[in-house]
């Protein structure tokens, strides 16, 4: 096997939402850069998660409305289907072929080295390519942008069955007729919603004893009432014992109960992909949850991490953040401000949406800070009940500063309801301050008024 041997200024190993950015940054600012990946260039977001799902989130929020014109205004027949969504969805993807982010870097003087890549040592990679061995040497580093792939739990005859993940679902393009679903965080949910609108009978199969775990009780107590109400059968607290495939259909023992359904999908989260890129060669243990970084970024000698593996938050936008850091850096930049995750913000796509920003009350009481916490109904708001909406805002505060350090907003664009909270939690405006300002009404937003006024401040 041949061997080729580079010098470059940069190489940016794995090729996601934020090592995309980081290649494009750096080669517009005239450093020589090599990315490599053995996958699509973009990584999850573009083509398995984020524009995909909201696609199919959206046409199944239309068929939802069209059938709640009966109350509201007269008569309309729904007939639904898939076929529209999953045309949008190919088209997005480009039938999940990465030309335009390919072009889109080599427009920037990106050069691309398809394969595994792995570390060998301190601003070193080599390429297990086709055609042989590319080893690169980055004179100011490697910028890591792994990313993760799907999670999936070890139940007793799971891995020999034709189960989905989120990579195979959001390529179907008809509605399957029964789907059992594992896992209740963002992405089950979401799927979970959107395809029963579709027509499909779904089953949530969640170990933990609510959905959206991490997230404020509240929220996750209120969307299952909201699933079970659309016809979702929610089980949480459930344990799955054991997958068994027929051939046409699935068997799953779920507490002792037979489930059988024609689809399983495993939407259980996201594993890190870290354990085969070499970060033993450079003093990092390659068995480790994530890979450890500073407000800059660095992770080691001549190396920077970036998205998912850092393990600050699996959003693309975080990634997106820090790649932008992690080029400040690159480029010698030495006057801040650097990462501050105070006012992290994540919306999980259901209808309602379920949106937050900071610390939870759980997790503020966790660090020991004096909370109070204010709560408010959006349906019991102006715009709340004219839209027959379900939903809340629940406000978490600091009672010794006054300010907020934590929110949550369950409601129709519930993530874009959030943004004032995001903005007081980043720069911290008192609760005061905040509950002098004018609320326009009637709008979603103005429910925030209320929790604030909850919590006394």
């Amino acid at each position: 096997m041949s061997t080729t041997h580079r010098v470059v200024d940069v190489v940016v190993l794995g090729v996601g939402s934020g090592g995309e950015h980081v290649a494009r940054k750096l080669g517009a600012a005239g450093l020589r850069v090599v990315a490599v990946d053995s996958g699509l260039v973009g990584g999850e977001c573009p083509f398995h998660g984020c524009t995909p799902s909201k696609l199919l989130i959206r046409a199944s929020d239309a068929l939802a409305e069209a059938r709640r014109a009966g109350e509201l205004g007269g008569k309309v027949d729904v007939q639904a289907s898939l076929g529209p969504a999953a045309q949008r969805v190919r088209e997005s993807t480009h039938d999940w072929h990465d030309d335009a982010h390919v072009d889109s870097l080599e427009e920037a003087g990106v050069r691309l080295v398809r394969g595994h890549g792995r570390l060998a040592g301190p601003g070193v990679v080599e390429v297990d390519a086709p055609g042989g061995l590319t080893r690169l040497v980055a004179t100011r580093g490697v910028v890591l942008n792994t990313g993760t792939e799907p999670a999936v739990p070890p139940v007793d005859g799971l891995a020999g069955t034709p189960y989905w993940t989120n990579r195979d679902v959001l390529a179907i393009s008809e509605a399957t007729v029964s789907l059992a679903l594992v896992g209740g965080g963002p992405i089950g949910v979401e799927l979970a919603q959107a395809l029963r609108r579709f027509g499909t009978e779904v089953t949530i199969i969640e170990a933990g004893p609510r959905l959206l775990g991490p997230e404020e009780p509240e929220a996750g107590e209120l969307l299952a009432e909201v699933l079970r109400d659309e016809g979702v059968d929610v089980r949480t607290g459930a344990e799955l014992a054991r997958v068994a495939h027929d051939g046409e259909q699935f068997h799953l023992d779920v507490d002792g109960e037979q489930v059988v359904v024609e689809r399983l999908l495993v939407a259980t989260g996201r594993s890190e992909n870290i354990h085969d890129i070499g970060l033993e060669t450079v003093g990092l243990d390659p068995g480790a949850d994530h890979v450890e970084v500073d407000e800059r970024m660095r992770a080691g000698e001549r190396l920077w991490a970036v998205g998912d593996i850092t393990g600050l938050g699996p959003w693309t936008h975080v990634s997106l953040y820090q790649g932008e850091l992690a080029v400040r850096d690159v480029l010698g930049d030495t006057d801040g401000p650097w990462a501050d995750y105070r006012a992290v913000s994540r919306v999980t796509f259901t209808d309602p949406e379920v949106g937050a920003v900071g610390l939870t009350e759980a997790q503020a009481r966790e660090q020991g800070i004096d909370v109070v916490v204010g709560t408010a109904d959006i349906g019991s708001d102006p715009r709340g009940w004219i839209h027959q909406a379900r939903g809340l805002v629940k406000v978490v505060a600091d009672r010794q500063t006054g300010v907020v350090v934590g929110a949550t907003t369950m409601a129709p664009y519930g993530g874009e309801v959030l943004g004032l909270l995001s903005t007081a939690v980043h720069a911290q405006v008192p609760v005061s301050v905040l509950r002098t300002m004018h609320f326009a009404y009637p709008t979603f937003h103005r429910t925030i008024e209320v929790a604030l006024r909850e919590t006394g401040l």
